[in-house]
């Protein structure tokens, strides 16, 4: 039994979740009545009246939809009164964020009861403007800025070769981490697979999956026309699916507010810390695409809560938007290839609510530690082009230490990185594969081949790889040969932009 202040110890006393399949578009709920409906149920969840004392209330960023205001009108719904109101900004990490600052409020004595929840209704919002019409929603806030993410950051050469969303960047860290793990493509595709496979059979059983169907490996990365190639080396099936009407939320209190609610002790879930870190939002300004040193940092911080061994959790969630991520994380973590990576079941399958998948991987990482087979879990969530990174350990024992108010281990992350190389626009002479990626159509076909450079002054570029090129497109394509570390000549094009072919 914990020696510390009741009132001083943050707990999650209730989880809520919706799923929205309209039968009739016009039916289909809006992001501000998903949001409520998620947080009603998480306190239904609980088994107390807590809306009304809410202090803290943070809205994950959603994007189907634009409000003024959003967490305010949320506010209003629920009849609170939040002295913090927050609406967060882009970022996959942000559900874990918040529910770590959350537990921190609380722990500060700043409030008693914290709300985090997040919603998207995609779906339903973009059948509705193909089918033009014309949702009885909240008037869609046409004179709000939307948020800054992508191109916004990326070089200009970066965006106009296609490699500035996260389906064409991604590839990179999936090229070079593979090619340092020693692995062929042959090899890091089939481990991806797996791992895919391993989502899709804990998305099949979930009530609030969006698909839910065991894939098979074969299935997942094996092209076809229901499957058919996006960015090399990723399949539709291998990357995130925000085509999805979906809430989440969860409610937490302090430890002495649960016990006055009458809220049993099985239901209380502790948050024991966890830590945060995060790289250059313009990926080129990278040292390296082999490892992540901020995920490093924060994977290792969790580890420390817990002894220092990833074994020491008995579930886990990995963040799953793009294969490279868990597949880094679980190395990370001493973890083998055949472990259970979910609670929830991925981007893919159970779907992806933009940034806020990870308000629903603590919803289920709750339910799995209340049932008791389980003490400790890990929630480890992402954001950008592996860019922000937020890890927080759960657990239904209570806390030994006070809930540390140091999240940041971005000196650790900082103190591993390496000269970055500078960047150039313009480049000739042989180039040295640091990673690379095949742009697809929607067709299947190859639009072009990008490669990632350094020349022969060891500067970074990117240049093209025309679809005409079928020589070197080969090369990059070949299955039992990576081209990662391969030299080839660099030539300006006519549109002023590299280009790069084996010779």
């Amino acid at each position: 039994m914990t020696s510390l202040p009741a009132e001083r110890i943050p707990v999650i006393v209730g989880v809520g979740e919706i799923v929205d399949r309209p039968k009739d578009l016009m039916d289909g709920l809006e992001p501000l009545a998903l949001l409520e409906q998620a947080v009603r149920r998480a306190e239904l969840d609980s088994g107390a009246k807590l809306l009304g004392d809410i202090g803290s209330l943070d809205v994950v960023n959603f994007l189907s939809w634009r409000y003024r205001d959003p967490e305010k009108l949320l506010a209003q719904r629920l009849g609170a009164h939040p002295a913090h109101c927050h609406y967060g900004p882009v970022g996959g990490e942000s559900p874990i964020r918040f529910l770590h600052e959350a537990g921190l409020r609380i722990a500060r004595g700043e409030c008693e009861v914290a709300v985090v929840c997040g919603a998207e209704a995609q779906s339903t919002a973009t059948k509705a403007e193909r089918a033009g019409l014309t949702l009885p929603w909240t008037p869609f806030a046409h004179d709000v800025e939307e948020p800054k993410r992508g191109a916004a950051f990326q070089k200009p050469l970066a965006v106009k070769l296609g490699v500035f969303r996260p389906v064409s960047v991604y590839p990179f860290y999936e090229a070079a981490t593979s090619a340092a793990w020693g692995q062929t493509p042959r090899q890091a595709l089939e481990e991806s697979g797996e791992l895919w496979s391993h989502y899709s059979a804990v998305a099949a059983y979930s009530p609030n999956a969006w698909l839910k169907r065991h894939f098979s490996s074969d299935e997942i990365i094996t092209p076809s026309a229901e499957n058919r190639p996006i960015a090399w080396p990723y399949t539709k099936l291998m990357v995130a699916n925000p085509m999805v009407n979906m809430g989440a939320a969860l409610i937490l209190t302090s430890l002495a507010r649960a016990r006055a609610a009458g809220i049993a002790d099985v239901r209380m879930i502790y948050p024991l810390g966890g830590a945060a870190a995060e790289d250059p939002r313009d990926y080129l300004a990278r040292d390296q695409f082999t490892a992540s040193h901020p995920q490093n940092a924060v994977l290792q911080a969790a580890m420390d809560l817990v002894g220092g061994k990833g074994h020491a959790f008995d579930v886990i969630e990995l963040y799953s938007c793009f294969p490279c991520v868990p597949k880094m994380a679980r190395r990370t973590l001493g973890l083998s290839a055949d472990i259970e990576p979910t609670v929830t079941g991925g981007l893919t399958f159970f779907g992806a609510p933009l940034n806020s998948y990870m308000t629903h991987a603590a919803c289920a990482m709750v339910r799995r530690l209340r049932g008791g087979g389980a003490r400790r879990g890990l929630l480890y969530g992402q954001g950008g082009f592996v860019t922000k990174h937020h890890a927080l350990v759960l657990s239904r024992q209570a806390p030994e230490a006070p809930l540390s108010q140091e999240t940041s281990v971005q000196a650790a992350a900082d103190r591993s990185r390496g000269d970055v190389p500078e960047f150039v626009t313009e480049a000739s002479g042989r180039g040295q594969v640091e990673s690379y990626t095949v742009l697809y159509d929607r067709d299947g076909e190859v639009e072009h081949g990008v490669v990632m450079l350094r020349t022969e002054a060891n500067a970074r570029t990117l240049a093209r790889v025309p679809a005409r090129d079928r020589i070197t497109l080969a090369a990059l394509l070949n299955m039992d040969r990576t081209p990662v570390g391969m030299r080839g000549e660099i030539m300006m094009a006519e549109d002023g932009v590299p280009e790069w072919q084996v010779r």
